[in-house]
């Protein structure tokens, strides 16, 4: 978000957001009426440290191999985030 100073007559200054800049703010993912789908991804992290990720545009099928993933003792945990 951009900002410009402004000095007040008390010798004080703000900190205002720009006009330009608050256009630029996103709107929740479920207001944007563009998207024809969403992308939902699977993070998976293992054990040993690692990571693994998977998008889906299907959320039933995120949790489903999120819930498959979770049954393996290898896997600590699976997390399903919203990206668009």
């Amino acid at each position: 978000m951009r900002h410009y100073w402004k000095f007040e007559q008390d010798g004080t200054v703000t900190k205002t957001p720009t006009k330009s800049s608050l256009k630029n703010e996103k709107a929740a993912f479920n207001k944007d009426r563009r998207r024809k789908h969403h992308h939902w991804l699977v993070t998976v992290f293992y054990a040993d440290g690692e990571k693994f990720g998977r998008v889906y545009t299907d959320k039933d099928k995120a949790t489903r191999f999120a819930d498959r993933q979770k049954r393996s003792p290898v896997v600590k945990s699976a997390r399903i985030t919203q990206v668009s």
